[in-house]
Formats: structure tokens, C-alpha cells, sequence
């Protein structure tokens, strides 16, 4: 049978789940910061120099943790049937794809994540996510145990939001505060009160659609009241700030404060 996939069926449940989002691609990294005990990690592959191999060691990497058991996320590149194959063959079991713009594409997403005949995923035969062809229950199964997140990250797509949550096979919907500012016209401006008060009402919408909310946001008050508002998926910290910041702090205390290299506006 497939491993149970604790994450979709908190979200099924309506439970908040906190993550960390993982933009340094190493699986010694990974398995670090899944020790810390969140309940998932985001292996991103969009916005990282990444790729399925480094990919699957880090799955194997945050596996390895017997003690928190986060679940890992993975990120592909985009909403591509055959970057959807590949992640799901060594193992991933749930994936967020990014610039979900309307249903079709959602519905796109939906039938790459399914065998045939409800969908066009491609069929393995001894691959990692089936324990090399040991479990015989795969094929049937495993689509219960898939769990599809879509991201939503521009104005046009949050017209759409209803329509994209309808989708039979969408699990939860990402917003992407960065993405989504740009295209209000607050490129870099992800805390602008504009782009707050559209996420704000985009959370409420998903949820009345009964689909999960998800965010990133590493803003610790920001990202409280994105909970409060009914976010179930976020993350709350990013493992490159994470040692950005405190390298940055550590050589502003030893280094002439002038010369320390100055924070970004993320």
C-alpha cells in the first residue's frame, strides 16, 4: 500500500499545518531542518538551482528524520505533466505547482497527477514511489494518497480563485505574495497593504470554497494573522534567511557595522 500522507489528510481535516520553505538544494540541509520538527518542508525546484536528482536525495534525506516526520512538498519548475511524473516516480507524494491561472490549468494539473483512464500520468514500473515495483497496490492506490497544491499569484488567477478551487483533485491553493505584488503593481512590496488586504480576502475565499489556504510568510505577526484568517498550510520560515540573517548579524557584531552587507526587503 502507499505511505499514508499525514499532510493532505490534515488539511482534509481542516488542521493548520507549519512549514519551512527549502531553497538550499542539499539533502544535508534537508534532512537539518527536518529535524526541527515542522509539519512540512518545501523542496523548491522554481526558484533554486535544483533538479529531480538533488530532488531525491532530499526526500531521502528528510525520510530519514524518524523522530518529527515532516512531510515534504515539492516544487516543480511549473505545471508541466512531465516534471509532474518524474517528482511523483521518486517518491514525492505531494507537489505545489506554481502560476495556476484558471480551472483548465488546475484540471491540467489534476490529470497529470492520475493514471488513465482518469488521467495521462505516465506508467512507471520498478520506481522509487512504488518501492521498486515491491508494492502491487500502487497504481490503484496511490491516487489517494496524492495531494496537489496550486498556486495562485496574480490578479488574473484571483478572478479565477472560485473556479480554480472547484477543480475535483486540488487539495489546497497557494498564494504567492511576491508574484501576486508584481502584479498589482507593487513589485517588492509583498507587506504593501493593498497586496495584505487581497490575500486577506483570498484566504477567506479559498476557505469558504473548501479548499486549504496556503502562504509563505516568515513575517512571525503576518503570518499569525494569516492563520487567524484561516490559512492551514504555512510557512513560516525560509532555511536560506535563516542563515542569511544570522551570518548578517553575526558579522554586524564583529565587523565595522558600516561594512555588514545590508538586509533585503523580503
Amino acid at each position: 500500500m502507499p505511505q499514508i500522507n499525514h499532510f493532505k489528510h490534515a488539511l482534509a481535516s481542516g488542521r493548520s499545518q507549519i512549514g519551512i520553505w527549502s531553497s538550499l538544494p542539499s539533502p544535508y540541509v534537508s534532512e537539518l531542518i527536518a529535524g526541527s520538527g515542522f509539519d512540512w518542508v518545501l523542496l523548491d525546484t522554481e526558484h533554486s538551482p535544483n533538479d529531480v536528482p538533488i530532488v531525491l536525495q532530499q526526500l531521502q534525506a528528510v525520510a530519514a528524520d524518524r523522530v518529527s516526520r515532516s512531510h515534504p512538498v515539492v516544487r516543480p519548475a511549473w505545471n508541466d505533466p512531465v516534471l509532474i511524473k518524474r517528482y511523483l516516480d521518486i517518491g514525492a507524494q505531494t507537489l505545489l505547482l506554481p502560476f495556476v491561472q484558471n480551472a483548465g490549468e488546475a484540471r491540467a494539473a489534476v490529470s497529470a497527477m492520475r493514471y488513465a483512464p482518469r488521467g495521462v500520468r505516465g506508467m512507471g514500473g520498478s520506481m522509487r514511489a512504488s518501492h521498486f515495483g515491491r508494492d502491487d497496490r500502487y497504481v490503484a492506490d496511490s491516487e489517494n494518497e496524492l495531494c496537489l497544491l496550486v498556486q495562485v499569484e496574480t490578479q488574473e488567477a484571483l478572478e479565477q480563485l472560485e473556479d480554480i478551487a472547484a477543480v475535483d483533485g486540488v487539495d489546497g491553493i497557494f498564494i504567492g505574495p511576491a508574484d501576486l505584488s508584481a502584479s498589482m503593481g507593487y513589485p517588492g512590496q509583498p507587506m504593501h497593504p493593498a497586496v495584505s488586504k487581497t490575500i486577506d480576502d483570498a484566504i477567506v475565499r479559498i476557505r469558504a470554497a473548501g479548499k486549504a489556504p496556503g502562504i509563505l510568510m516568515v513575517n512571525e505577526e503576518r503570518a499569525r494573522q494569516c492563520l487567524a484568517l484561516g490559512a492551514q498550510f504555512v510557512a513560516v520560515a525560509m532555511d536560506l534567511l535563516l542563515l542569511r540573517n544570522a551570518s548578517d548579524a553575526v558579522a554586524a557584531r564583529f565587523l565595522d557595522a558600516s561594512a555588514a552587507p545590508r538586509n533585503s526587503t523580503y
